[in-house]
């Protein structure tokens, strides 16, 4: 339980560290874990609006790491943005690049193909496409977790696989708890978060998993 607990402190951490260090990006987050906890609340009473609030919360996530988030060398960390995108156990941007895509592409699909080969019925009304749209999304964010959760059994082993859906699955809870000053550090003009340099959630266990092979 100890090792557990060890690896997803690291997951976490090398998240923070290596791919959180905006505060812009930190804020969208703190938005998008609130979105993600009500897309949990309405996943078991109406799954299509959670697809359709669940993907809105996503795009608030990627907005931060597209478009705010420092690309090139970082010297906080002393590593390339070449290495962190190698290294990072979750979706790199060429797998985010690639699911966004994927995601884009199911209104289109759906529009095409209305009963998408059967597995809707035809759309009567405009919300009735828009709810199959969410239920597609819903279909496309679980298969993209699946589809990373056995790549990461396959790449590595299947404890760290395990333990990345876990972070992923907590990480709205986690996200309000580590970010919820992010704001407050933004409207005093902390860009980058200075917190980061000194932050250590057990260095050496971090340092060593940080460079897998």
């Amino acid at each position: 339980m100890s090792c557990l607990s060890d690896m997803l402190r690291t997951q976490r951490f090398d998240d923070y560290r290596f791919y959180h260090q905006s505060t812009v990006n930190q804020t969208l987050h703190l938005f998008s874990a609130v979105i993600f906890l009500a897309c949990y609340a309405l996943l078991f009473k109406d799954p299509a609006l959670a697809g359709l609030v669940g993907w809105l919360a996503m795009l608030t996530r990627q907005t931060g790491h597209f478009f705010f988030e420092p690309s090139g060398y970082d010297a906080v960390n002393d590593v390339s943005n070449a290495y962190k995108e190698a290294v990072k156990v979750g979706y790199n941007q060429t797998r985010k690049i690639i699911l966004l895509l994927v995601w884009g592409s199911a209104p289109l699909a759906l529009y095409v193909f209305p009963t998408l080969f059967g597995l809707f019925d035809p759309p009567a009304t405009r919300l009735d496409f828009i709810r199959h749209v969410g239920a597609l999304w819903l279909a496309i964010g679980v298969g993209g977790g699946l589809a990373r959760m056995i790549q990461l059994f396959v790449a590595r082993d299947v404890t760290t696989g395990l333990v990345w859906v876990f972070k992923v699955l907590t990480d709205p809870f986690h996200n309000i708890a580590l970010y919820w000053t992010s704001p407050l550090k933004l409207m005093r003009g902390e860009l980058i978060d200075s917190a980061i340099a000194a932050a250590d959630w057990g260095a050496e266990d971090a340092e060593e998993a940080a460079h897998p092979t």
